[in-house]
């Protein structure tokens, strides 16, 4: 069975590491953290990803931008915003959004 992609965006590199390492640690998921809105869009480009993660210290003006990028590739990417609250709030978020 093929993982599915999950692209993370954020600006702090230690929370950044912390948030692919869990996602990680589930066998059916394979995370991609990026720490600028172009290493998002290029890696964009690269994976088929399912959702995006969008994490704290992503401005409004990123936001939309990456929204916007996403979107326009692909209609039907579900991205959510993540800012934190332990490894059992992240794995909802990310089941919810593949449902």
């Amino acid at each position: 069975m093929e993982k599915i992609q999950i692209l993370v965006v954020g600006r702090h590199p230690e929370i950044l590491a912390t948030v692919v390492r869990l996602v990680n640690s589930n066998p059916y998921w394979n995370a991609t953290g990026c720490l600028s809105d172009e290493e998002a869009i290029a890696a964009f480009k690269e994976l088929d990803f399912k959702v995006v993660l969008l994490g704290g210290g992503v401005d409004g003006t990123s936001e939309s931008l990456l929204n916007t990028h996403f979107t326009t590739i692909k209609p039907d990417i579900k991205i959510v915003q993540h800012f934190g609250g332990g490894s059992g709030l992240l794995s909802a978020e990310i089941f919810e959004a593949l449902k």
